[in-house]
């Protein structure tokens, strides 16, 4: 049995929450909102963004970060990309230099073009963010709440720390592969997030199946070739932080990105869709990051353009994905 804090009371903190402590370990969650920590204290379900499942009574819910953070041998960073490094800074200051610090947002961070690693090494002690380890992978929270199978991989440059959370966070129905690979792991899981919403605006638009799987594919492609620009390995795009994680997030009907993107192939305006959401979908914000990543790296990223173009410029959706599909033609491995 561990002590585990999850920073992020969103429907994948409060899942891996009920998790981990289902499974015997000693959990605490820290909620950002006072109130939202006081119903759940009371209720022990987070009807906001995961109803019908409840946190056992063992769990502590608490507003007070250090009280979620100090005295844990694992903390478990669960926010949206934007506010991970104020929450994820914040917390570093009450964690044993002897904590180890497991994160599962995806994105990048605006104005720096950080991946998550990166903003782990500037709020971390060396130790800490060496042994630092990365979730990520085809895994919707309310699947996992309900206790259905799943496979999941962990990056993590300390062999010995990464075999020490795969041990503690496998259970019979969750599966913890292992990487050396976390450029290769978050650029899978950020990037991810953008060719959903694509996939999202063809099936708006009525384009059908194969329409779908060719974004699918070149999507792939494209996050392969951003990935490899900063370093990361070829062969962790087809595991499960690349392949598997982007056909969940563009077919599967629990995906927000793809929500967003439906949304926007029926003619419904981004801030209208943002309006009308309670959950962060990560890659409207990760897809203004990407862009300008792309170009820094000198990387042909034309679904990242696309949909920039549309989440931006105003662009209609349908004459973007026209122009996609009429660019110069090329070879496949191009």
């Amino acid at each position: 049995m561990l002590k585990i804090g999850v920073v992020g009371a969103g429907s994948y903190g409060t899942c891996l929450t009920k998790l981990f402590s289902d499974s015997g370990h000693d959990v605490a969650l820290w909620c950002r909102s006072p109130e939202l920590a006081a119903t759940l204290r009371t209720t022990r379900e987070n009807e906001a963004y995961l109803p019908g499942y409840k946190l056992a009574e063992s769990v502590t819910i608490s507003a007070d970060l250090a009280d979620v953070v100090a005295d844990k041998q694992m903390v478990v960073g669960v926010t949206p990309s934007h506010a991970l490094r104020d929450v994820m800074g914040r917390a570093a200051a009450h964690m044993s230099p002897d904590t180890i610090v497991v994160n599962t947002s995806k994105g990048l961070e605006e104005g720096s073009l950080d991946t998550i690693d990166q903003i782990y090494q500037e709020s971390f002690s060396e130790r800490m963010w060496q042994r630092a380890g990365y979730l990520s992978g085809p895994t919707f929270a309310k699947e996992i709440a309900a206790g259905l199978p799943a496979a999941i991989v962990l990056a993590c440059r300390d062999d010995a720390t990464a075999e020490l959370v795969q041990t503690e966070l496998s259970f019979e129905r969750f599966r913890v592969y292992t990487s050396h690979d976390v450029t290769g792991v978050l650029i899978g899981g950020a990037l991810k997030n953008i060719v959903a919403i694509a996939a999202g605006v063809s099936d708006g638009l009525g384009f059908g199946l194969n329409a779908r799987a060719a974004l699918i594919t070149r999507g792939l492609a494209e996050i392969r070739r951003m990935g490899e620009a900063l370093g990361a390995d070829a062969m962790t795009f087809q595991g499960l932080s690349g392949l598997g994680d982007l056909v969940l997030t563009c077919s599967g009907d629990l995906s927000r990105n793809r929500r967003v993107g439906l949304a926007l192939g029926k003619g419904k305006k981004i801030d209208a869709i943002i309006a009308d959401m309670r959950m962060v979908a990560e890659g409207v914000k990760t897809t203004r990051v990407a862009k300008h990543l792309a170009a820094k790296l000198g990387v042909d990223a034309p679904i990242t353009d696309f949909m920039y173009s549309v989440l931006y410029e105003d662009r209609a959706a349908v004459e973007a994905i026209s122009a996609l599909m009429t660019r110069s033609l090329k070879r496949e491995n191009e």
